[in-house]
């Protein structure tokens, strides 16, 4: 079986994340850069699928040559080799620019599966699964909290309101997966090591046929207008209880619609 996961560089979502003055754009420059954390769940249940079936895993990323390093922490847990696409025309596309990227890029490897974090921390749009498979052909799940396998036949649980729903696919499938699903393993001593030996291929948007004028920032189907620090947290309203402090709790819930 072969597998492709989706791994995104993301500015870190511990610290404090902006955007550049010039196009409002996440400012990369002056940010933490990490594999974004909900990959790791899709990395983790690739890993486990891989030894199940004896399967193969390659990463795919789509950002500056600096993503290379997300990659790499991807061979590190396990991955069997990586594919960065890194041109500086696709800096600033929007989704739909960067999943015209991505379904390249899948065009030229070999895959049954592919796996994907749900949303990625900076953009949160959680819309590239549905999008490449609309451009592959493939099946798509999404949501999954778990995968099962027979033949041919993929099933996953999806969480809804009130307990999951159970879907069914054939492959070769896309398939976002949530937190829940599994525990990412750390990479070991040993996975760090072997990981310097493993192929990381960079491919340009000449390689996959791609002309410039398709993606970034300029041919963006949408565009952030204004942005705006988020406000300092205000204190509290502090209610005194002289008999009457459940009635005025109430009415305060109440003027917050919480009632």
């Amino acid at each position: 079986m072969k597998i492709v996961v989706l791994a995104k560089q993301v500015p870190d979502s511990g610290n404090p994340r902006t955007l550049t003055d010039s196009d409002k754009t996440v400012d990369r420059e002056n940010a933490d850069l990490v594999l974004n954390e909900m990959d790791e769940y899709a990395i983790e249940e690739a890993l486990k699928m891989k030894e199940a079936f004896d399967g193969e895993v390659t990463v795919l990323s789509v950002g500056p040559s600096s993503a290379t390093d997300t990659v790499r922490k991807a061979l590190q847990m396990g991955a069997d080799q990586g594919v960065l696409v890194t041109d500086d025309a696709i800096a600033g596309s929007c989704a739909v620019g960067t999943a015209k990227v991505l379904a390249s890029a899948l065009g030229k490897l070999e895959w049954d599966l592919v796996l994907t974090g749900a949303e990625s921390t900076d953009g949160r749009v959680s819309v590239i699964p549905a999008m490449l498979s609309e451009l592959t052909g493939a099946t798509q799940l999404t949501g999954a909290r778990s995968i099962g396998i027979e033949d041919d036949v993929v099933t996953i649980e999806r969480q809804i309101d009130g307990g999951f729903e159970v879907v069914q696919g054939q492959m070769p499938a896309i398939i976002s997966v949530w937190d829940t699903i599994n525990e990412p393993r750390y990479p070991s001593f040993k996975g760090i090591m072997a990981a310097k030996k493993k192929p990381i291929d960079e491919w340009s948007l000449g390689d996959l046929d791609i002309d410039g004028s398709e993606v970034g920032l300029e041919n963006a189907t949408s565009e952030v207008l204004e942005a705006a620090p988020r406000p300092p947290r205000q204190a509290g309203e502090k209610i005194t209880d002289e008999g009457d402090g459940g009635v005025k709790l109430v009415e305060y819930l109440a003027s917050q619609k919480l009632v």
